[in-house]
């Protein structure tokens, strides 16, 4: 894959942010005008695989959270919903999921057809080679599944490798998808609330501690709590949700509940304060913030809807 893609919306040569790996430089003799290949090159080969190798996985998790809920939905209206349920057709429902996000985020990257085409398959093919020792009894439900995920990794990696070198396929975007995509973290939260509006529910109380734990883990591995006063604002943000858990957990009931909500709204305050990106990627800010709001509105309507 080049370095740029070309996007028919302003026919400029933009730099893509997550590439596939392009060809190694050819070794040359170092002259006054050509300098000598860094070792550099192989790693970032490998990241921008690795990097393509995740957007794929979100864009599948993606598919996975906007399409289940329509399947669960149309099976209860026309009323196939105990077919579905069977294991392998779950397996390659599935797998149809997966592949719808896949297709979308490789499209929207410019990748050309037949590359979706394999892809595809790479979602397919793990579950078809194990419907035999399912069906001969050989394997249980939860081994089909578990399976097939795992052989589905190698033959991701395997296709991407395959068509790491080839250019990117023209490609038009309206600007309202262009927009849309550039709010992926975004987009990406209110899919993974979406079943949730259908049944609201209120959190367990520990669940809070997951809100400042994620900064202080991501700080740590992006070596970004040195500055002056980051760590010991991160601890200070780490002892007032424990103290509101512990309290929630003490509370109980309606109580607990309420705290649980405010927990959570509160820390999409604390989101936007990190949006800046020192302590955390703004794309990961953006996704906490328009989870934790998300949430705290679903446990409030499960709170408003339970009697007391």
């Amino acid at each position: 894959m080049e370095k740029t893609q070309m996007y028919a919306d302003n026919l400029t040569a933009v730099p893509s942010p997550a590439p596939l790996p392009t060809d190694e430089p050819t070794p040359s003799a170092p002259t006054p005008t050509t300098a000598a290949p860094t070792a550099s090159a192989p790693t970032g080969s490998k990241r921008r695989l690795l990097w393509h190798l995740g957007e794929m996985a979100l864009a599948m998790v993606a598919g996975m959270l906007l399409l289940g809920p329509l399947w669960e939905l149309a099976g209860t209206a026309l009323g196939v919903g105990d077919a579905l349920a069977r294991p392998e057709v779950a397996a390659l429902v599935m797998a149809t999921n997966m592949t719808v996000g896949m297709t979308v985020g490789m499209r929207y990257r410019a990748h050309r057809w037949p590359a979706v085409g394999e892809m595809a398959a790479a979602m397919y093919v793990p579950f078809l080679l194990l419907l035999v020792p399912f069906w001969a009894g050989l394997i249980d439900a939860d081994a089909l599944l578990l399976g097939g995920h795992l052989l589905m990794i190698p033959a991701m990696v395997l296709v991407a490798l395959r068509h790491r070198h080839e250019a990117s396929a023209p490609v038009r975007r309206h600007p309202v998808v262009v927009a849309l995509a550039h709010r992926w973290p975004a987009g990406l939260a209110l899919l993974m609330t979406v079943d949730m509006w259908a049944d609201p529910s209120v959190l367990s109380p520990w669940t809070m501690l997951v809100l400042p734990g994620g900064y202080l883990v991501i700080g740590m591995a992006r070596r970004t709590l040195g500055g002056r006063g980051v760590l010991a604002t991160q601890l200070a943000g780490l002892a007032v949700w424990v103290a509101l858990t512990l309290v929630a957990v003490m509370a109980g009931g309606r109580t607990a509940a309420w705290l649980v909500a405010f927990g959570w709204l509160a820390h999409a305050g604390w989101d936007l304060a990190h949006h800046n990106g020192r302590v955390v990627p703004r794309g990961y800010a953006e996704f906490c913030v328009v989870l934790d709001v998300a949430l705290a509105a679903v446990m409030v309507l499960a709170i408003l809807t339970t009697d007391a």
